[in-house]
């Protein structure tokens, strides 16, 4: 094992204390006195997830995990009063409200270079309650891998600090690079808890092996002249060494006799336990203890590393880790879901839920509810739509699922047809609501985007006391017919000042290419799906998502007035251009996002209620039906009023378009979010991570290079 690990490096290279049951259940926390907290951010936040204990007994239990406790401070930051920063002061850049989603920095990270479709970079905060840069000592840093081989003049990892504008010395910086030596990494990285040292799987395309790192920071790495890591330090040297410094675990089967690569399974860390588990090629689990606070090991046992599916064996995607049950969920590429006792190595198995190879990213687990979610790319139904094509589909699962379970689905859109060989797009995540994580019983909505053969879709799924609904499209994100893939969806809710104050809430998802994006290509875009809310504040201009009377109808609906709302929602207008009385709030209806606009031409007739987006980026709405004039009016800017056009068409201004897209050469890897506060409250600004999937000659380089992008979120700072 030894030797093959030297052959890689030549190849490749405190539970928090609960105050009181009542603060748990109500997701507030306060930041004890002149105690730092540190929240890291990456792709298995995403899968583990943690909706509102339904008892007292159940936030015990969950306040024993620090992922739950990293979730509150994660979504509930604007609690926490502000940090002091020397790094800024007077009109800087974190309490500009920004109008636009708009690129702050983009970094060269090399000639093909990529994260990967749905893989995700990964972010530590030192404190949350402060907006670190480089002068800090302790900064925030971001970690990208590069997804291609690195050398002397190419790093396969990446570290940017300095990361905010408001920063002096320009930002971001350098924080540190590594080169592998030919190693790539194919996954998503993950942190220790306290950002130290990081894990993830390097694979040289002939042997994979988990590699931790103890990074350290240089004034004079670049991602085209990183460190060299070698060589590797034996487990047994590793803690303590002089960082940088890693050592690696190569991944075989139970008899260390095969090697296996890994190009779909990122390592899932327990940070409770000291835990990490990876799958491999081979349908192997693998398990490691210690892994940051102790001599590292993989356990090699009767039992471990674990095949779970010896029949059929397949590659395995990425694992999930549930204490509360402790056990171990994980899909394979054959499309079933498996459960792992973690003690005793038994292995429960779903029915074949995937048939078409689309299953990529693994479930997600909530854990305080005992639900988990799979998302199909094609379900073998070939009856989707009343068709003969498969389904794209969300199936929920009990966790304590029996073996041959087939859960429940809510198909998302049609896959390509059954028998006609054509592998659909890969389905993955979906980003659950702000509604859902704070029910007590799984009641909210899931936004996923399917439609896995045909033109890419975002539905909202809703789903009530754990039950799934009937699925409603939300955008279509393609201009034509062709079937570029999405990324995963990502949602955050940035709640209201005060508790009387609604909330803000978006999701951001990218498509490859053929987007309605300006120039067409890859996108990433972020869409209002915030929801009406009882007895909140509304500012004029406030935009929502609401349902019609038939669930099947979304509409957005802008503010025309501040005000209150009512203490119950009643009916909402299914007509463009209609307005709503709600307790003291005036809402005027945009329309469905669905329903594409139509463009303005001169001299053309306009019906009742269509809908064009005007040079302001506002929707114009007919209000009186009639013909255009040779060129386009002087638009109106301020909501809610009527533009005349050539005499007696009427025009109405129902708000800003609220899906505001960025291109992004070939679409995006997976999308994290950090700093989720009002700028009033946090010297930070509310940011999203990730990298494009394709060169680019404009973004970040004169060369055809991928990036390493931050970006702004519109309506979130």
């Amino acid at each position: 094992m030894k030797g093959n690990a030297a052959g890689f490096v030549r190849l490749g290279a405190g539970l928090l204390c609960l105050v009181t049951v009542g603060w748990v259940l109500t997701g507030r926390a306060a930041k004890p006195a002149n105690h730092r907290i540190s929240v890291p951010t990456d792709w298995s936040h995403r899968h583990l997830i943690f909706s509102q204990p339904r008892s007292p007994e159940m936030a015990a239990r969950l306040s024993e995990d620090p992922r739950y406790w990293q979730q509150i401070y994660r979504r509930q930051q604007h609690f926490m009063q502000p940090g002091d920063s020397d790094d800024f002061n007077g009109n800087h850049h974190f309490r500009v409200r920004q109008k636009k989603f708009h690129r702050d920095w983009a970094e060269d990270l090399g000639h093909l270079a990529t994260a990967g479709a749905g893989n995700y970079p990964a972010k530590f905060s030192f404190d949350i309650t402060t907006a670190n840069c480089a002068s800090s000592g302790t900064p925030d840093f971001t970690v990208f891998s590069t997804g291609i081989s690195g050398g002397p003049t190419q790093a396969s990892i990446v570290a940017y600090d300095n990361l905010y504008s408001g920063c002096s010395g320009g930002f971001p910086q350098t924080y540190w690079a590594y080169n592998l030596n030919g190693g790539y990494i194919p996954t998503s990285p993950v942190f220790s808890r306290d950002g130290t040292q990081l894990a993830f799987v390097g694979t040289n395309n002939i042997t994979a092996h988990l590699v931790l790192l103890t990074w350290k920071s240089s004034n004079t790495d670049t991602v085209s002249l990183p460190t060299q890591l070698l060589p590797t330090f034996p487990a047994s040297a590793y803690v303590g060494c002089t960082a940088p410094c890693m050592t690696t675990f190569l991944l075989t089967d139970n008899a260390g006799t095969t090697n296996n690569l890994d190009n779909i399974s990122s390592v899932f860390y327990d940070y409770g336990h000291d835990i990490a588990w990876v799958g491999d090629s081979g349908g192997w689990l693998h398990q490691f203890t210690p892994v940051f606070n102790g001599i590292p090991a993989e356990v090699r046992s009767a039992t471990w590393p674990l095949q779970v599916n010896p029949g059929t064996p397949a590659p395995l995607t990425n694992p999930v880790y549930d204490r509360l049950l402790d056990a171990v969920f994980v899909e394979d590429t054959g499309g079933i879901l498996y459960r792992v006792d973690h003690t005793t190595g038994t292995v429960v198995a779903s029915s074949q839920l995937d048939i078409g190879g689309a299953v990529v990213q693994g479930p997600v687990v909530d854990a305080g509810n005992g639900l988990v979610y799979v998302f199909v790319g094609s379900d073998g139904s070939a009856g989707c739509n009343s068709g003969a094509n498969d389904c794209s589909g969300v199936f929920q699962i009990p966790a304590n699922f029996l073996a041959g379970d087939v859960g429940t689905e809510s198909p998302v859109g049609s896959s390509t047809a059954t028998g006609s060989g054509i592998p659909p797009n890969p389905f993955f995540i979906g980003g659950f609501d702000n509604d859902y994580y704070t029910s007590n019983n799984a009641t909210g909505s899931l936004y996923v985007c399917g439609n896995t053969g045909f033109n890419p879709t975002v539905y909202q799924v809703p789903i009530q006391t754990g039950v799934l609904g009937s699925s409603a499209p939300v955008s279509v994100l393609t201009a034509n017919a062709t079937t570029p893939a999405c990324s995963p969806v990502t949602d955050f809710s940035l709640p209201g000042a005060t508790a009387s104050t609604s909330s803000t809430e978006r999701f951001f998802v990218s498509v490859q290419g053929n987007s309605n994006c300006s120039g067409g290509g890859g996108c990433v875009m972020n869409f209002v799906d915030t929801p009406w809310q009882a007895s909140k504040s509304f500012t004029a201009g406030q935009t929502i998502l609401v349902r019609a009377a038939n669930p099947a109808n979304r509409y957005v609906n802008v503010a025309l007035t501040a005000g209150t709302s009512a203490a119950t929602q009643t009916g909402w207008s299914t007509t463009n251009g209609a307005t709503k009385v709600d307790g003291t709030v005036t809402w005027i209806n945009q329309g469905n996002p669905i329903t594409p606009l139509v463009g303005y031409t001169g001299n053309r007739a306009y019906a009742l209620h269509v809908r064009i987006l005007d040079t302001n980026g506002n929707i114009q709405i007919v209000t009186t039906a009639g013909t255009s004039g040779a060129s386009a009016p002087s638009w109106v800017t301020t909501v809610g009023t009527t533009t005349i056009d050539n005499g007696t068409l009427r025009w109405i201004n129902a708000g800003a378009l609220p899906t505001v897209g960025l291109p992004a050469a070939g679409g995006t890897s997976g999308i994290i979010v950090d700093n989720y506060v009002p700028s009033t409250t946090l010297t930070g600004a509310s940011q999203v991570y990730f990298t494009t999937l394709s060169d680019s000659t404009t973004t970040c380089g004169s060369s055809p290079t991928g990036c390493a992008i931050q970006a702004s979120q519109p309506a979130l700072q």
